[in-house]
């Protein structure tokens, strides 16, 4: 800044001129009105930059209004539309925040049928860590059809014979009513799921007649007593609805693990407390913790209740890995008991559609990777991965993300941000305020306008049938007949520099009955996370214990741990 204007500063704060322009403009108005009857406008809008630069030097809420009176109101403007201006010129193609802008025009293009082929190669980096790629086959099979699915609850009375790519839980509140039907549209017409999330079965919910996974959360929405405790009748005449095929019972969520909610009271609508059994217009609470148990053979026991409610419906659970010794007494409840739960998904920590505290988001709970595989592995090593299938989500919205997750142990993935893209979602990251720009996460029944049910039945539709249709492809290029034959051997992972790992080397998958082997003291512990968590897990209850007592009755004892091992409990 040159020195005269320095100067200038000192003694006339260079920060007013937009204000006193605004006193000019108003006063220059004001005379060309009285003399030649044209500057009325001008007029008014000097008064109100002058009106508006008063207030701000008075306010005291904003410092930098009270130092830049008038001008100082475009820092807020260009922080209002930063997301924006950073999404359409800034934002690189494979800038994941959350999700790339590459990712989300893959999913717009296969919503919308337009061709999502790539020309001129790769924008990833193949030299850089953590770049993945699936190995491919010199014998290519041939394979029929892209409806992949997998039966759940094969013992069950009432079985579901499901798709391997199907929605995510996201209540009706969280969505529109709008959004709600586009999904379930979408779901029936291209034979999938659509979890409900745990604002329950609403009438958008059962408008189009798709297929429903009810989620049942610590609120019992749907299924409640006015205390907010289980009611069984109410849950036996919703669960026997033919629309519904599975039950979810949520004990926690990627995007706020251990976090229960409030819905506050002006936002409970009179369809809001209908779907949900609450009061209208009073504040709708979601518990951290279930009140219908306390242990994990209270949580198995509780499950076949559901189980025997439904018909003889699947009946599973949802959770984000957190404490290892939770998961195990979970486990060992089902030793001890023979209760098993007929599928169990797997939320990863990385969030999902719930807005959540920074820090919940950012650092609460488990990744999808390491939760999933903690899950797969402890099944597999007691011998009970054959009896329950699992799904999961977790920022899968291609091809590869679901035969990577089937390479790790699943036999289905959610999707809860990728059908939200397939709604016309444009990561504006406005979710919980209520202003959602694409009438996707808002009750505003001006902003629902915008989104129109039957052409977004379709482009949810063609998003589910696109994406299996790639995943086809991938799984004929491996030479398999199914992605639940992905395995961890078919995918290879650059570790550093110039080595790569399949994932089968770079991640710790153990051995069938390895666990039940250790447990007994036959072998070592496959894990340390097993060395130091199975021990202390306890059936009776969801803390830990000094013992336990595994399937045959042998007493495990707190196994002491070498200074060089208490670093390794990675998952």
């Amino acid at each position: 800044m040159p020195t005269w204007l320095l100067s200038l500063d000192r003694f006339f704060p260079i920060r007013y001129i937009t204000w006193i322009a605004c006193a000019i403009v108003m006063l220059v108005g004001a005379f060309t009105q009285v003399v030649a009857h044209t500057g009325g406008a001008w007029a008014v809008l000097g008064l109100v930059g002058v009106i508006t630069g008063l207030r701000d030097v008075r306010q005291r809420r904003h410092s930098i209004l009270r130092n830049y009176p008038v001008i100082g109101h475009l820092r807020f403007l260009f922080e209002f539309i930063r997301p924006e201006m950073r999404q359409y010129f800034i934002e690189g193609d494979n800038e994941a925040a959350p999700f790339s802008r590459q990712q989300r025009s893959l999913v717009y293009q296969r919503a919308k049928g337009d061709p999502d082929k790539r020309p001129l190669g790769t924008q990833l980096d193949v030299q850089a860590e953590g770049y993945e790629w699936i190995n491919h086959s010199l014998q290519p099979t041939k394979l029929a059809s892209h409806d992949f699915r997998v039966t759940i609850g094969p013992n069950c009375a009432q079985p579901y014979d499901a798709s391997i790519f199907n929605i995510s839980a996201m209540s009706f509140g969280a969505l529109s009513g709008a959004a709600i039907r586009a999904l379930n549209g979408g779901a029936l017409r291209g034979n999938f799921a659509h979890d409900t999330g745990e604002g329950s079965i609403s009438v958008h919910h059962r408008a189009q007649g798709g297929d429903l996974i009810w989620e049942v959360a610590s609120g019992y929405f749907g299924c409640r007593n006015p205390d907010g405790t289980f009611n069984a009748e109410l849950f036996t005449q919703h669960a026997t609805e033919p629309q519904v095929k599975m039950i979810e019972i949520k004990l926690s969520q990627g995007a706020k693990p251990g976090h229960g909610g409030v819905l506050p009271g002006p936002k409970v609508t009179k369809e809001i407390a209908e779907a949900r059994g609450v009061e209208q217009g009073v504040d709708c609470i979601s518990p951290a913790s279930h009140s219908a148990f306390s242990t994990p053979i209270e949580m198995l026991e509780f499950i076949a209740k559901l189980r025997e409610l439904s018909g003889g419906k699947p009946v599973g659970f949802k959770f984000c890995v957190g404490h290892p010794w939770e998961w195990f007494g979970i486990a060992k409840a089902m030793l001890e008991t023979g209760l098993l739960p007929d599928f169990i998904v797997v939320d990863g920590g990385e969030g999902g559609t719930g807005a959540a505290p920074l820090e919940f988001t950012d650092h609460v709970g488990a990744p999808l990777q390491e939760g999933l595989l903690l899950v797969h592995n402890t099944l597999v090593g007691l011998n009970l991965r054959d009896r329950i299938r699992i799904g999961c989500a977790g920022k899968v919205v291609s091809a590869f993300d679901i035969a990577r997750m089937m390479a790790l142990g699943a036999n289905w993935c959610n999707s809860a941000r990728g059908f939200m893209f397939a709604l016309g979602c444009i990561q504006s990251q406005s979710c919980h305020t209520d202003h959602c720009p694409t009438g996707v996460a808002t009750q505003d029944p001006l902003r629902q306008q915008a989104l129109v049910v039957p052409s977004k039945i379709e482009r949810v539709h063609n998003f589910h049938r696109h994406t299996l249709e790639a995943l086809k492809e991938l799984v004929q290029a491996a030479g398999l007949r199914h992605p639940n034959q992905i395995t961890a051997n078919h995918i290879v992972r650059r570790v550093a520099g110039d080595k790569v790992k399949l994932l089968a080397n770079h991640l710790q998958f153990i051995a069938p009955g390895s666990l039940m082997a250790a447990a007994r003291g036959e072998c070592d512990w496959p894990h340390n996370v097993y060395k130091i968590y199975w021990p202390i897990a306890r059936a009776d209850s969801f803390a830990p214990g000094p013992a336990a007592v595994c399937a045959e009755g042998l007493k495990v004892a707190l196994p002491t741990v070498a200074a060089g091992d208490a670093v390794d409990l990675a998952l």
